[in-house]
Parts: C-alpha cells; structure tokens; sequence
C-alpha cells in the first residue's frame, strides 16, 4: 500500500497535530513532512503530497481541494504569531514588507489596510533574511511563525493580525485548513482525524517538548489562549468572508461537509 503523503506546518502552532499524528497507528502508513506554509502548498498544488495544512489563500490553487478535517490553526482574536511590526503607529506607515512564507498573512493585512486601518502603503515582497535587514523608519514588516517572539523584541509596535481581524469582522480568523487534492479513503480520515483530536488531548505533553526547545515563551498562554485549533461555525464564517474579500472564491466551504455528513469527523 501507498503511504499517504502529509505536508504539515513546521511552526509551534502545529505541534499539537504533529504529536498526535507521531504518536497514533496512522505513523507507519505515513509519510510526514515538515515545511514552511508556502511549501506545504505548493506540494499539495503540484501533487507531491496528498494531504496538506495549508495557507486558506492558497486553497483556490489546488486542484479538486477537500476540506478534510474540523481541524485548523486559527484564533479566535490575538494569534500572537502573525503581526506587523513598526517603529511608528499605522497611520505613519509607509512601507510594509511581506513575509514570503504565507500567502495568507499578506493577503489578510492587504485587507486589513484597505477596510480597517485605512492606510494605503506601498508593498513590498519580502525575501529570505528580510527580517534581519535594517528598514527605513515608516517601513513595517509582516512577521509569522516562530520567529515573531525574537523580532517583535527589536520594534516599538505590534499589530497582532489575527486581533484585527477579530475586532473588525466579530468573526474568528483560519490561517491554514486541512486540505487534500484527490479522494482520500473515509477510514483513514476518520483515522486521522481521531489523531489530530489525540493531540488536542495531549497538549500539556506537547507544551512540555516545546518549552524545552523555547524555554523562555509563554507557551501555556499561546495554546491555550492564543491557537483556536477546531474548525466550528465561527471560523467557517470567518473564513467566507476572507475568501470573499480576497476576490477568491468561497465555494469550496460547502465540501468541508462532505466527509463530517459521513461522521468521521472526531472533536475532542
């Protein structure tokens, strides 16, 4: 039998569905790899990964996309680990860089500038080593992952994105869904799913691996209070409503359905 190719999200936010997926019978049927968002999609879009936690803006690349898990990374107000970082208040901004590695945060902040802060800066794509470049005074930069608790350190502002986004719409924000690009057997989404729902449970095991790698993060406060990891009817709306406003197309929200009208899906 074929291993089932599954491309996840290689930040902390992950790690809860990592473990679960590490420490279930589905690990020997696997074969799991950890990748920047943008390449987690661009697996997915270029068929070399089955199943992948994907960037949402992507989502209307990948041929014959399934939701298929009420799993996701999303939060439900502050993220933490999606910003803007400045050394002036918004309406002084100038300049924003773009992080590379999720299509997703630079869409979300175009859009928060448009409707929400009423800024018009002008953009600018980022490359790798961007965030350790010196940057003119009213150029803010786009920061996810990991690499938010460092940064955010060297600058005077932070625009926590996923608050904006709650503050301006009342809705919760989806960073990244579980997709597939091509029918995947009901028996091991149930399978699968039933190992994302284990690691939600085992999350105190989880916060205890990380805080030996990030000793000095908050990690408790940014499980429990920050990441908002099941995909409910908030975030469904949420994410419509992005999809709508990024001039993407929200049809795909109705195939989420497919595989929980089977009953395979498992909340913990």
């Amino acid at each position: 039998m074929n291993k089932i190719r599954i491309s996840a999200v290689s930040y902390l936010n992950t790690r809860p569905f990592v473990y679960g997926l590490q420490h279930s019978d589905l690990i020997n049927r696997i074969e799991l790899s950890l990748d920047i968002p943008s390449l987690c999609a661009t697996k997915l879009t270029t068929d070399l990964a089955d199943i992948g936690l994907i960037p949402v803006a992507a989502i209307a690349d990948v041929p014959n996309a399934q939701i298929i898990s009420n799993y996701c990374i999303a939060s439900s107000g502050k993220v933490r680990t999606v910003v803007l970082l400045s050394n002036v208040p918004l309406p002084e901004i100038t300049n924003i860089v773009l992080d590379y590695q999720s299509r997703t945060s630079v869409q979300l902040v175009r859009i928060l500038a448009r409707y929400f802060w009423k800024i018009n800066p002008v953009w600018e794509n980022g490359q790798q080593g961007y965030i350790e470049s010196s940057i003119d005074k009213n150029t803010a930069i786009v920061v996810i992952g990991d690499r938010v608790f460092e940064t955010e350190k060297r600058f005077a502002y932070c625009y926590d994105l996923g608050e904006a986004w709650k503050n301006y719409t009342g809705f919760d924000f989806v960073f990244a869904c579980w997709i597939a690009n091509k029918p995947i057997d009901i028996e091991f989404v149930s399978e699968f799913n039933m190992a994302l729902a284990d690691g939600l449970l085992q999350l105190e095991e989880v916060i205890d691996e990380c805080e030996k790698i990030y000793p000095d993060y908050q990690l408790k406060d940014y499980f429990y209070k920050n990441l908002s990891l099941v995909f409910d009817d908030s975030k469904r709306k949420g994410l419509d409503l992005f999809l709508k406003l990024n001039d993407e197309t929200p049809e795909i929200l109705h195939i989420a359905n497919v595989y929980k009208d089977k009953r395979v899906i498992i909340f913990p």
